[in-house]
């Protein structure tokens, strides 16, 4: 299995306890992160130390390919890399990807928060067999999931991880019993391009629901941001209220921070201000101490 997000692990739980055997995890190398810039191992490298299961961080597609050299199946979920097509026809039955979406809708690297930033009401899972297209692959699994008004990515993360055991459990059971893959349609596709910060910033000239669902779609990373006193402060948790003001405009009320856009005001639940933790608005106020006529933005 190549994999590098969380968002692997339920199906890595139930490989690991299944009639299937893990051969191998395969992940990124330890990248830099934090304040310190200290290399960090992968949720799923982390995993494979836990559980004591082989883990290799190949970084050239020769590495790779020595690897999966005799593997049934490469199962590959955000694994972060892409596998050119030599690699796809080593496994005897090919590989395959668990994405978070339903394809051929939000094609690409942000499927979860493109669903949730489009304001769609249903997503789910895919399973597909690799090929040399941006996920074109033929499908084997198909997993349903309708999305709650308020969700934000983080969670649907979660959810989307628990379905796709149940859709790669069907897909390897596919392969067992000799079923097919079906064609991948073009018709209705959509692309889920990788988000980039300066599209994370709000603008609050748009209505309330789009900037909901944008600080939906990008929480908790890389977040939703704004500019306070020319300082980015990240947003999240909001809620559209009945109050209209002016766009960008600030407005307290029992200690409740409310913004105004291009419709309906926002009320901002939690905040992370530039070098600081994420705190409540509440906490933020009391600090930020706002004068009449201050905007974000």
């Amino acid at each position: 299995m190549a994999a590098t997000p969380e968002v692997a692990i339920p199906t890595l739980d139930w490989l690991l306890n299944s009639e299937h055997q893990l051969v191998s995890v395969i992940t990124q190398p330890d990248r830099p992160a934090g304040r310190g810039r200290a290399l960090k191992a992968s949720a799923v490298s982390e995993w494979a130390r836990v559980n004591e299961i082989p883990c290799f961080k190949p970084e050239t597609a020769a590495e790779t390919a020595a690897l999966i050299d005799g593997v049934d199946v490469l199962l590959t979920i955000g694994y972060g890399v892409l596998l050119p097509e030599t690699i796809l026809n080593i496994p005897r039955n090919g590989c395959l990807n668990l994405h978070f979406s339903l394809l051929p809708r939000w094609r690409g690297a942000a499927p979860v928060q493109r669903a949730i930033e489009a304001g769609d009401l249903i997503t789910g899972v895919t399973v597909f067999q690799l090929d040399a297209g941006m996920d074109t692959g033929r499908i084997y699994s198909v997993k349903r999931f309708a999305l709650d008004a308020d969700i934000t990515s983080d969670e649907l993360f979660v959810e989307l991880g628990v379905l796709g055991v149940e859709a790669v459990e069907d897909s390897l059971n596919a392969i067992r019993d000799g079923v097919r893959p079906q064609p991948q349609t073009n018709e209705g596709a959509t692309r889920a391009k990788k988000i980039s910060k300066e599209e994370c910033e709000i603008d609050w000239s748009l209505d309330a629901q789009a900037i909901t669902q944008k600080v939906r779609a990008f929480t908790s990373l890389p977040g939703a941001w704004t500019r306070f006193r020319g300082e980015i402060i990240k947003i999240d948790s909001v809620r559209i209220t009945e109050q209209r003001l002016e766009i960008g405009s600030l407005h307290t009320a029992d200690k409740e921070l409310v913004v105004g856009t291009g419709t309906q005001a926002i009320s901002i639940g939690f905040l992370t201000p530039a070098g600081k933790s994420r705190m409540d608005a509440k906490s933020w106020l009391n600090g930020a101490r706002i004068s009449e006529g201050e905007i974000f933005g």
